[in-house]
């Protein structure tokens, strides 16, 4: 049976050119599914920090080789005409996500598949993706990258109300739905654990790490590395989203306490809670922020500094997981990891020896993390050892092989 194409459905609002990690995710995912399958994704119109905006149609089909998969034959993308707001209001974001339901799931009724694939783009996704299976009599396969409503109330994004207790009384409904939950750590599996999801419906499928060959190794360029470093003799680097999720404040407190030390901490990247963070390390002289750098710099971006810090504030373990890690490690970096133990890069960090902890709620114990490490050169150097053997256990191709399989074994006889 397992030899059998597979039609597969998949929802998410964001597709590249969207510039999302989910939409990215999305299109690696595409690529592993239609070496031997059929996929036809129905996505919304570019709308996050986008390479290229889309004129308004109800809906278009595009070239299936803009897909990125291995086989495009195999690949239909489906954008239907939702709106294109930027992501920077909240308010016209939502209706983003609004439009995107309004009009794929109308799409979505008429697209032959044999199962539904549902991501979290937009937030209730999921919800969506599992009613668009029961409609369809298909089975229904939920990819979480992040948890929500838990995200969004513990992100403080919203608050506590009868519309997130009616959020999550309808996801827990999607929960059930699922043929197969994927999450993307031992953390988030012991969520939905705790929701009363059953272990054997729930796999963990990491992001992964990208493995290049020894002499595919893209160059680093050294102005992103001096424009990184600056003057300081030791640098601890977040680099990515500044979003809801980190335990900013104490990071920040941590660095000022390092300041007499040499060590810096230096920010690449925007979000919602960089004006924040700016604002609590005024005066701080170790706390440099930069922007984005291109795409094709992150391999010098993540060569940059001594260490590298992977944050999420208590509250939020299993709930967010962030796929930085995976970079990290292929990079060949130690992380210091500013996090609950019971998150993923605590956990395997401490086993695999890649990684120091911190409480997120005690920048003390996070800068006498950080001084252990800088005052230790051969501590460093076993760290990086330790994150490029680790890489190579979690590498990307692996991974996606057991999404493939889920796919193979949830379609109907």
């Amino acid at each position: 049976m397992y030899n059998l194409a597979v039609r597969i459905l998949l929802l998410n609002l964001y597709y590249p050119p969207d510039t999302s990690a989910t939409a990215k995710m999305a299109q690696t995912v595409v690529g592993a599914l239609s070496a031997a399958h059929e996929v036809t994704v129905i996505c919304g119109r570019p709308s996050y920090e986008p390479t290229e905006r889309m004129a308004w149609r109800l809906w278009q089909t595009e070239p299936a080789a803009a897909s990125g998969a291995l086989r495009a034959s195999t690949v239909k993308i489906i954008r239907v005409g939702s709106t294109d707001y930027s992501r920077a209001r909240m308010g016209r974001r939502v209706l983003n996500y609004l439009t995107y339901v309004a009009l794929s799931v109308p799409r979505a009724a008429f697209a032959r598949c044999d199962v539904v694939l549902g991501m979290t783009d937009p937030p209730f996704e999921g919800i969506v993706a599992a009613f668009v299976a029961l409609l369809k009599g298909k089975p229904f396969v939920y990819n979480i990258r992040d948890l929500y409503p838990d995200m969004a109330v513990g992100g403080s994004i919203v608050t506590a109300s009868l519309m997130t207790r009616v959020w999550e009384r309808l996801h827990r409904w999607a929960l059930r739905r699922a043929t197969r939950v994927v999450v993307l750590g031992e953390d988030m599996r012991a969520r939905l654990a705790a929701k009363g999801v059953k272990a054997e419906r729930i796999a963990v499928v990491r992001d992964g790490a990208e493995i290049c060959d020894a002499g595919s190794q893209p160059a680093v360029d050294a102005e992103v590395v001096r424009a990184i470093r600056g003057d300081f003799q030791f640098v601890l680097l977040h680099a990515g989203n500044l979003g809801f999720y980190g335990a900013w404040e104490t990071l920040v407190a941590a660095a000022r306490k390092l300041e007499d030390d040499g060590i810096g901490l230096v920010f690449v990247g925007d979000g919602a809670q960089r004006a924040q963070i700016e604002a609590a390390a005024a005066g701080c002289k170790n706390v440099r922020f930069l922007p984005f750098f291109p795409a094709s710099k992150i391999a010098s971006v993540l060569a940059a500094p001594d260490a590298h810090t992977v944050t999420i504030k208590r509250g939020l373990e299993g709930v967010i997981v962030p796929s930085k890690m995976y970079g990290i490690l292929a990079a060949g970096k130690a992380i210091v990891a500013v996090a609950p133990r019971e998150t993923d890069v605590v956990a395997i960090g401490e086993k695999l020896g890649f990684a120091v902890w911190g409480d997120p709620g005690d920048p003390e114990q996070v800068a006498c993390a950080v001084r252990k490490i800088f005052r230790d050169a051969d501590e460093i150097r076993r760290m990086g050892e330790a994150a490029r053997a680790a890489a190579n256990e979690y590498d990307r191709v692996n991974e996606l092989s057991k999404f493939v399989r889920i796919f193979e074994e949830a379609r109907p006889a």
